[in-house]
């Protein structure tokens, strides 16, 4: 970290892949893995003659985007050559937004350590992925799969100041593209993403640093262990009387050290200009407002409905927003249950224990919010204990039956007649007299070990409630 007297100036870059099945101006596959250059064509090579045309479902899910996150949806954006020359692209050069994205502007609030935080975006642009080089001992090959596939780069002012904030940032950056649909946050593949603008300056001072940009940081450990030692690199430089250069840099995990990739290009070096090849994209704004109408209730949004107008603990409401599945299905339960904090205490503790056990999604849960709300009234109604229960919702989670069906056939029907269970508490309380002596003579705790015993000889199907208010009766006569 750096120094006291200085502080760290961050600004973030997060490329994000669409979750289409074709890429941006092809019809090749999208789909990760597969042989190396497997999902290609001829546009995805560059090949002399081909044009490309513009994927809409890409466009769909960028105006989508743009919603979530308090943007302005231009109207009418327009495409751009950005010219490098590597092997992992064909054609020469990216297609992508420059003087004219699809979004500008917008925030992205997360909750910090101080409370909550909200960050400036500069824009949003469509553009198109590179390949990807391989290098082996004897030479560098080049895979062309994630040539041409849609990505969204998103831009933030240089507002965060600490690695921590950062990573709270991209989190809740990334929770919101996922809940959405437009990303599935995968940083392992490379389908969530950052580049990292770094600078240093001392505190009080109204001037960045020279900026120094992190590339390809694909996990929130390295992207915040990366920032800190990038910070600390450019305070030592600076207290040395040296000078930061502008320039691109590689974070090393194992050796725990930013090197220098290449000196950093500004906008002329790319030589951008408009593609002749694709006309600017239009949107009408009924189009742009039909997006927005569509747009679901968000994940900051809803934790807090759950906390004000449910009344459920914001730890419960954090954990049932993390996945859009659950919340969604637990909407629905509440909705056919009528109360939202039972419905809450299963989704946290069996469901939450069922679905980590068996490594499924709760998408994939078999069962209906009208099986659940009624398992809720079965227990509400003492048709069935709450150990029972349990058994009876593991039922329900791996097969779907109704809940009435498993207690039936599992023979879990708790026993609510008086007839068995004043049967039981004479048995239990016949065989411990000195209990009864003691319960009799002020020691009401002891009533416990009568209920356990009158459970036992009815094989726990007795409703503890009941018996409870028998035993209570028998016990003061």
């Amino acid at each position: 970290m750096p120094r006291a007297d200085f502080q760290v100036v961050i600004g973030l870059e997060v490329h994000a892949q669409l979750l289409t099945t074709s890429k941006l101006f092809s019809g090749a596959g999208t789909s990760f893995g597969g042989a190396p250059n497997a999902h290609t064509s001829i546009v995805c090579l560059g090949l002399p003659g081909v044009l490309p045309v513009l994927n809409q479902r890409a466009v769909e899910l960028a105006i989508r985007t743009g919603h979530a996150l308090e943007c302005t949806v231009a109207e009418r954006s327009e495409w751009s050559r950005k010219h490098y020359f590597y092997p992992d692209l064909p054609k020469g050069y990216q297609i992508t937004q420059y003087e004219f994205p699809i979004c500008v502007g917008g925030r992205v609030v997360f909750d910090g350590p101080d409370g909550e935080k909200s960050v400036r975006l500069t824009r949003i642009h469509m553009e198109e992925d590179a390949g990807k080089l391989v290098h082996e001992s004897a030479a560098s090959l080049v895979d062309l799969n994630r040539a041409g596939t849609p990505l969204l780069e998103i831009v933030s002012e240089p507002d965060l100041r600490t690695a921590d904030d950062a990573v709270e940032y991209l989190k809740a950056l990334r929770d919101i593209l996922v809940w959405i649909g437009v990303n599935d946050g995968n940083l392992e593949e490379g389908s969530f993403r950052c580049d990292a603008n770094v600078s240093v300056m001392r505190h009080g001072s109204t001037t960045f640093g020279t900026r120094c940009e992190l590339k390809n940081l694909n996990s929130f450990r390295f992207i915040k262990q990366a920032i800190e030692i990038e910070a600390t690199r450019q305070v030592e430089i600076i207290e040395a009387g040296g000078k930061v250069e502008q320039e691109t840099r590689l974070f090393d995990p194992q050796r725990g050290e930013t090197r220098s990739m290449r000196s950093k290009e500004d906008a002329h070096d790319y030589r951008y200009f408009p593609d002749p090849d694709l006309p600017p994209l239009l949107l009408t704004p009924e189009r742009i407002e039909r997006s927005r109408k569509e747009l679901p209730e968000l994940p900051r949004a809803r934790r807090k409905r759950y906390v004000d107008a449910l009344g459920l603990p914001a730890y419960d409401a954090g954990v049932l927003t993390s996945d859009r599945a659950m919340s969604d299905l637990f909407e629905r339960c509440v909705a056919e249950a009528g109360e939202a904090k039972p419905v809450s205490n299963w989704f946290m503790g069996e469901l939450s224990r069922l679905l980590n056990e068996t490594k499924t999604n709760t998408a994939d849960v078999k069962f209906s919010p009208v099986q659940f709300a009624a398992l809720l009234k079965a227990i509400k109604d003492g048709v069935v204990s709450g150990p029972g229960a349990k058994e009876v919702f593991a039922e329900l989670f791996a097969t779907g039956k109704d809940p009435s069906l498993i207690i039936q056939e599992k023979g879990l029907a708790q026993v609510n007649d008086d007839g068995p269970l004043l049967e039981a508490i004479a048995q239990a309380m016949a065989e411990a007299p000195k209990n009864v002596e003691s319960y009799r003579g002020g020691n009401t705790k002891i009533i416990g070990a009568f209920v356990g015993a009158v459970m036992k000889k009815l094989g726990g199907k007795g409703n503890p409630k009941r018996i409870n208010e028998l035993l209570t009766e028998k016990l003061k006569a």
